[in-house]
């Protein structure tokens, strides 16, 4: 018996990824690997009181998790994709990426169309706040922190709150709102544009666990692992994490021959102004993942982008 200490967040949404990992691991290895989990309290799930972007943004939810591989207390660290900064520690690499889960956003408490004039949206994300700011310039904005189910509780009167469809996946909510009645809408790509890697998790490792790296490759998913390097490179290019409001999706290319089998994606990427009254919008495809993700970073600070980093 191989049992992996995984670290992880202690919400209700992490267990269950953990879980998760758990579960393809038995698939792939049968009873002999099993995880433990380390559980981590981090200050960004204490701290509920302070904006995500005020705390540093991307990252704050896993640099605590990556110290418990560091120090030997894990083997292993599950993470959001989502949550996961462009560059990481040197000393740890990403071993897999599963099968990707719905990277969409969902709107719930009202379906966009049906948001009244001057509706409050609640969410703590820059990037869902400027596209829907762009599409409606007459909605209202508040933040919004906690787990999932805290935030369900404080969908505004007549609003609504934007999160990630995969989360109401993982735990099952999707019937749950439709039994209270709740209207929800799942926001296609067209019209808001996902984080970079949501739905996505990333498996991470020390870059010396040569056993950890050779049980974990066995769950990757080769199309999910490269939109994840596509949009990661992409975020990498603007110049690490970015403060303004930028978003990616990344999927495999289509080919005009529906039996052929190519490793190339197509990227839309979004980068904006705070205020939503910028919106920059790119699409590219290309035989390369990361490459692709660096080319449309490139397009879109030649663009007006690059004004954008500067004001």
């Amino acid at each position: 018996m191989t049992t992996l200490r995984a670290a992880t967040r202690g919400s209700a949404l992490a267990r269950w990824q953990t879980d998760h990992v758990a579960a393809l691991l038995a698939d792939a290895h049968g009873p002999g690997v099993a995880l433990e989990p380390v559980v981590v309290e981090t200050t960004a799930d204490q701290r509920l009181d302070i904006p995500i972007w005020a705390m540093g943004g991307k990252g704050v939810f896993v640099k605590e998790v990556q110290a418990a591989l560091l120090d030997g207390r894990a083997r292993l660290a599950v993470h959001s994709g989502k949550d996961l900064p462009a560059a990481t520690h040197p000393d740890l690499v990403v071993a897999a990426v599963p099968h990707r889960a719905d990277a969409r956003d969902v709107l719930v408490g009202a379906t966009f169309a049906d948001l009244p004039v001057g509706a409050l949206v609640a969410t703590g994300s820059v990037r869902r706040r400027a596209q829907l700011a762009w599409r409606r310039p007459d909605l209202t904005f508040t933040g919004l922190r906690g787990n999932i189910a805290t935030r369900l509780e404080r969908i505004p009167a007549g609003g609504a709150i934007v999160m990630a469809a995969a989360a109401l996946d993982r735990l099952g909510l999707h019937d749950a709102l439709a039994n209270r009645g709740m209207p929800f809408e799942v926001l296609e790509p067209g019209l808001m544009l996902p984080q970079v890697a949501q739905g996505a998790l990333a498996i991470e490792c020390r870059r010396d666990d040569d056993e950890a790296l050779a049980l974990l490759r066995t769950i990757e998913h080769e199309p999910s692992r490269r939109a994840f390097d596509a949009e990661r490179a992409f975020l990498d290019a603007l110049g690490g994490d970015c403060d303004l409001p930028a978003g990616a999706y990344a999927r495999p290319a289509r080919h005009p021959d529906p039996g052929a089998v190519g490793a190339g994606v197509v990227i839309d990427a979004l980068l904006a102004s705070l205020d939503g009254h910028t919106v920059l919008r790119r699409t590219h495809e290309g035989p390369d993942a990361a490459a692709a993700g660096r080319q449309i970073a490139a397009e879109l600070l030649a663009t007006g982008g690059r004004a954008l980093l500067d004001r």
